[in-house]
């Protein structure tokens, strides 16, 4: 699927694998997977994530993308749609890492509104899932802010690059939740959509 999904300030584009040298300068300057079981530290592992995620999308059970900031025309980053489940229309929105440039700047925010406005309304998924490491206080305040709501915590459930083996705490958004979430967390950014 060659998807794009664009406002004012972000694009995000399929995925490709000649991708891995524009991300490489971004992937080394961050290490947001000690949290998660992908490892991008080196330009090897970086191709190997790219794969994988390539890989996915052949099958249908993720859409990846580069984020690009088209305030200064560059990537910063890479987000996917993922364990995609068309027959009931559920999916997960998550494998994000961004440029220290554009963190706590709103840039993740506005991305996710994209995301989300394009699985509810064009797709018609009834849910959008979002599984954080339990001890990652940042991205889950980051994920309470859209409105998603926990569900619970799966108890070490996944294994981090560190061995450690890490308990997810579930969050959701339902497609009933959508049109009053879109506006009352997302009211600024749909005024410039």
């Amino acid at each position: 699927m060659q998807l794009s999904l664009e406002n004012q300030r972000i694009k995000l584009v399929p995925l490709k694998e000649s991708d891995s040298d524009i991300l490489w300068p971004i992937a080394k300057d961050i290490d947001i997977f000690k949290y998660g079981p992908s490892d991008i530290s080196s330009l090897e592992k970086l191709k190997a994530y790219i794969q994988v995620a390539l890989s996915e999308a052949s099958i249908g059970s993720s859409i990846p993308f580069i984020i690009y900031d088209k305030t200064i025309n560059e990537p910063v980053g890479c987000t996917r749609y993922g364990l995609i489940d068309h027959r009931n229309k559920v999916q997960h929105i998550g494998w994000t890492w961004i440029s220290k440039k554009v963190r706590g700047s709103g840039f993740n925010h506005e991305m996710k509104f994209l995301m989300l406005r394009y699985a509810f309304e064009t797709l018609k998924f009834e849910k959008v899932e979002f599984r954080i490491d339990e001890r990652n206080i940042a991205s889950r305040k980051a994920v309470e802010k859209l409105g998603a709501t926990m569900e619970g915590i799966l108890r070490k459930n996944v294994v981090v690059k560190n061995g450690f083996r890490r308990s997810s705490c579930c969050y959701g958004i339902l497609l009933d939740e959508w049109s009053t979430l879109k506006k009352s967390r997302f009211n600024m950014i749909v005024g410039n959509n």
